[in-house]
This record gives structure tokens, sequence and C-alpha cells, in this order.
């Protein structure tokens, strides 16, 4: 059964950068949806950045309006794994960060759109 693993997050300050990685224990088929989400205490989960399969080794990537411009998702499929760097962080992107896939046609930023989810990792901003 594929799990995902995502080691650690961090903390930073305001304007610094971040990367999270996301590792699939099990394998994961490249035609599957890959993404990362975000949740704050007492709020939904939200779609940071999703990756969508087009032909061998390259994908199409998706962001939220909130990140896009800062926030880069690649994916290393040969490897298994799929990075999310985050640039010029802000602290409102304070939140506990998750993995996900999903074998759905629809690489979407909502949680239905995914199946398999990692562990939280949290990530703190400060100002």
């Amino acid at each position: 059964q594929m799990q995902l693993l995502v080691p650690g997050g961090g903390a930073a300050k305001a304007g610094e950068s971040l990367k999270l990685s996301c590792a699939t224990v099990g394998g994961i088929a490249e035609s599957y949806c890959m993404a990362w989400f975000r949740q704050l205490s007492g709020k939904e989960r939200e779609g940071v950045a999703t990756t969508s399969f087009r032909r061998p080794r390259v994908y199409s990537t998706g962001y939220s309006d909130s990140v896009e411009g800062r926030f880069f998702v690649t994916r290393y499929n040969d490897e298994n794994t799929m990075d999310l760097q985050m640039n010029a962080l802000k602290p409102e992107d304070t939140a506990m960060y998750y993995c996900a896939a999903g074998a759905g046609a629809h690489c979407g930023l909502e949680t239905k759109d995914y199946n398999t989810w990692g562990q939280g990792t949290q990530v703190t901003v400060s100002s």
C-alpha cells in the first residue's frame, strides 16, 4: 500500500525560504495526481500546489492564488518524490502542510481529488 512521508517542516522568518519534500513509499504510478495542501487549526484544508501528468517525466502544475509566484512544486517520478519550494514566506503561510496523491483524472486543489494523505508537517513563519 502506498504511503506518503514528509520528513519535516520547519520555521522561518518572513521573506525567507523553506523546502518541503514528500517521499512515496511503495511506489506511485506516474499518472497519479500529487499535490500539497495546508491547514490551519479550525479551518478547512486548502489546496496549495498540484501536479498533473502530461507525458513521461513531464507534469503540469497548478497553484492557489495565495502562493502563485512564491511557491514552486517539482515532482521527481524516478525518485518517487515531490518537493515544494516556498519562497518569500509570509506569516499567513503558517500551517500544517500535507502531501496528497490520487488516481483520478482531475488533479485539482480540492481534497476530494485525493485519497492518500501523508502525515502533516508544521511550517511556522514569524514576522
